[in-house]
């Protein structure tokens, strides 16, 4: 039966369904410590994040404080889902920030309150969705045998996979940024073993650098664990933004001669490259491992350390270096076009600090060892992407980040090498400046559907923290990208597209909206679902949206809210183990699902 609709009629549905899509803004979240910071938060059920068709998306659970990572152990048919959330774990440069985000603060409950939001746990729940009884696993504890109190707590990961064995977790005991008297949070970045059961805590390699970044992912093959540890600084220079200068510099893999350049924090303190706040040393020569706890110790780099030795500290290896901040890591399957090499997620450098850097592009390597067992190296703090520092697309234009921005704006960001220690190993390709691209994974079989490509990976991309304006209308970030690779034997490329992002390309607090805001890790689950980790809300500098800067005065910049924490689930058309063309999935072969 048919029946005639007019005009006006029409536009009364129209205008129904528009009113019916509409989000509530009643939901709203807050940060305990700084009233006033509320952001809008009501994840719904993704209805107003767009996928490819085909693709279906769902909130596997939201409310989390700061989540980063998961981890999975299990079959498709019935697993565990791991939630590592970080606590007090974003940049924390300003003492209002740390007044905002302070896991110390007494209204908290203490460090070692089971119910503190800025301090790291691990929350546990089944296929479904349910939490496992006994509250969140490894929470800081005053004889030590959690994780650290002041964060953050980075990445989780089982040796075997899917298959379980030892669980292994990246933390640090200074949260990013943060002031550092004396120096004293310096080389706090651990690996440890978690108890899966229980929630203690054994440290497996201490001692690991820390500052802007710390020990980050965690990925595992051939008997040997490697994880990113990205650099202390922002781009290779101690500034007001690492701890008011009090945090350690950076530690080269091999020996590298400084150039005569000098770096202006204003107030009469310049400092070198690879060197304390206020030190100079033009020309000098720094040997390998300068400022580590451990030979071996480097930053800006991929190391490895021998699951099974007695001592794994003492067995560090740098595998790979001249990298920014390498967070992701995975290893690609070994029939695909990287041959089972190690694939890399680089951030690139903000407009901050000392030696303030704009629009500098995020990076995509394949990371590996030299023929000798050196690493190779990427280019970093020198070379970002294909361009050296001094090309004018990277001059700084001023920021509220920037320790003397009368000092280096419009002028080209001098080197802080000499020249390469080696050859540079150019990246495989370029991401827009500041997306942030941070965790990733390789695409089971089948989820190959559409434009995902077999072999094709998908990255989280966590967005700005508005040091810079805009990096395009409408700006990228906030969002998943799908890389799909060339296939085995052809030539090498690499195809990048949006594969999950806002409909309205905001964040989803920002916009009102029932989607994204920080994505920062991506994993497969045993039912082949990306599970997409959303670290939440933040409220930060506002210069690429004013909209998301803080809201009251003297309070600052970043801005954590507990409770906006999202794990997003991400299903393909196919089933478990079925590719899209009914061929047994073979992505059992990816180095940390054997």
């Amino acid at each position: 039966m048919h029946s005639k609709v007019g005009p006006f009629s029409w536009l009364l549905v129209a205008v129904a369904l528009a009113l019916l899509s509409q989000p509530t803004f009643a939901a709203a979240a807050a940060n305990p410590l700084c009233p006033g910071e509320d952001v809008f938060f009501n994840p719904g059920n993704g209805e107003d994040i767009v996928v490819p068709p085909g693709f279906t998306v769902s909130v596997f659970k939201s409310g989390l404080n700061f989540p980063t990572a998961v981890a999975f152990r299990g079959n498709s048919q019935r697993f565990e889902v791991f939630v590592l959330e970080s606590g007090h774990g974003l940049p924390s440069g300003s003492p209002q920030t740390r007044m905002c985000n302070d896991e110390t603060n007494p209204l908290l409950g203490g460090v070692f309150s089971p119910a503190n939001p800025f301090t790291p746990g691990i929350l546990v729940f089944n296929e479904s969705g349910q939490q496992r009884p006994g509250g969140p696993l490894a929470k800081p504890t005053a004889s030590g045998g959690g994780l650290l109190p002041h964060g953050p707590a980075i990445d989780i990961a089982f040796e075997h996979g899917f298959r379980g064995g030892r669980l292994f977790a990246t933390d640090s005991n200074q949260a990013i940024r943060a002031t550092n008297p004396n120096g004293q949070n310096n080389n706090s970045s651990r690996i440890v073993i978690v108890n899966p059961e229980n929630g203690q805590v054994t440290e497996f390699i201490s001692g690991l650098p820390t500052g802007d970044h710390p020990a980050e992912q965690i990925t595992f093959k051939d008997g040997w664990i490697y994880w990113s540890q990205g650099s202390t600084t922002n781009s290779g220079v101690v500034g007001r933004d690492n701890g008011g200068g009090a945090n350690q510099h950076d530690i080269p893999c091999q020996d590298i001669k400084l150039s005569n350049n000098v770096f202006d924090s204003g107030g009469g303190i310049k400092t070198s490259g690879y060197s304390p706040f206020g030190v100079q040393n033009p020309g000098g020569i720094v040997a390998a491992y300068t400022g580590a706890a451990h030979s071996g110790v480097c930053d800006g780099a991929i190391l490895r350390a021998p699951l099974n030795a007695r001592n794994p500290q003492d067995n560090i290896q740098p595998f790979s270096w001249g990298y920014r901040n390498p967070y992701g890591i995975r290893f690609a399957p070994r029939d695909h076009a990287l041959k089972g090499g190690l694939f890399v997620t680089e951030n690139g450098e903000d407009e901050r600090g000392a030696r303030p850097t704009n629009n500098s592009p995020d990076r995509l390597h394949l990371a590996q060892q030299n023929p000798d067992g050196s690493p190779d190296y990427h280019g970093w703090p020198d070379r970002f992407g294909f361009l050296d520092s001094t090309q004018a697309v990277f001059n700084p234009v001023g920021g509220p980040g920037d320790d003397n921005a009368a000092a280096v704006v419009g002028k080209p960001v001098q080197p802080v090498l000499a020249f390469p220690p080696q050859p540079i190993t150019v990246p495989l390709a370029l991401e827009a400046s500041d997306v942030a691209i941070v965790g990733l994974d390789f695409v089971p079989n089948s989820f190959v559907h559409g434009p995902v490509k077999r072999g094709a990976a998908l990255a989280g991309r966590e967005g700005d923290f508005g040091f810079s304006k805009a990096n395009g209308t409408p700006e990228e970030g906030h969002d998943v990208q799908l890389i799909n690779f060339s296939k085995p034997g052809e030539p090498l490329k690499l195809t990048l597209q949006r594969f999950a992002f806002n409909k309205t390309f905001e964040q989803a607090f920002v916009s009102g909206i029932r989607g994204i805001n920080r994505p920062v890790d991506l994993k497969f689950g045993p039912d082949d679902c990306a599970y997409l980790v959303d670290y939440g809300a933040v409220r930060d500098f506002g210069q690429s949206d004013p909209d998301a800067g803080f809201k009251v005065a003297g309070d600052g910049p970043l801005v954590q809210i507990p409770g906006t924490g999202v794990i997003w689930k991400i299903c393909g058309p196919n089933p478990p183990g079925q590719g899209n063309d009914g061929d047994r999935d073979r992505d059992k072969e990816r180095d940390d699902k054997d």
